[in-house]
């Protein structure tokens, strides 16, 4: 293919991809099909553990806490993909993330360390502490184009 051809493919795909950006933004930001069947899947099984559980209080808290926490996870996401890049809110919603998904890693963290021996504890709270540690590295310190 020559030079004109590839100039002319590749203006057709940025105009395709302009095309595609403006029609997405004129959409509502709703949830999709996916992310729809996804939340009734989540919600069906936390029921289903909340109700198996028997009445064991520390099982529904935990299943609650964890419901509540990737709700509040995927809807803070949402929120963040929405706001604008300059935006002083995106560090906040950055933040809240972080914190949503340290907690999330802590309960199950410990939820695993519970039923394991102590060096697998030590273990299991060793890669919840560097995931966590790390989480805060990648949205906080590190920024595109350095080395780390």
């Amino acid at each position: 293919m020559g030079s004109e051809k590839l100039k002319h493919v590749d203006e057709a795909l940025l105009e395709h991809c302009e095309k595609q950006t403006s029609k997405e933004d004129d959409k509502s930001h709703g949830p999709s099909l996916l992310t729809g069947v996804g939340f009734m899947f989540l919600t069906f099984n936390s029921g289903m553990a909340v109700y198996r559980s028997n009445g064991d209080l520390g099982a529904i808290c935990f299943v609650g806490f964890s419901y509540l926490d990737l709700v509040l996870l995927f809807f803070c996401l949402s929120w963040y993909e929405r706001t604008p890049p300059e935006s002083p809110q995106r560090e906040h919603l950055k933040m809240a993330v972080w914190l949503l998904t340290t907690m999330l890693t802590a309960a199950f963290s410990y939820k695993v360390a519970a039923i394991m021996p102590f060096p697998v504890q030590v273990l299991v709270w060793i890669m919840a502490s560097v995931t966590i540690l790390g989480g805060f590295y990648a949205f906080f310190l590190h920024r595109e184009g350095t080395k780390a």
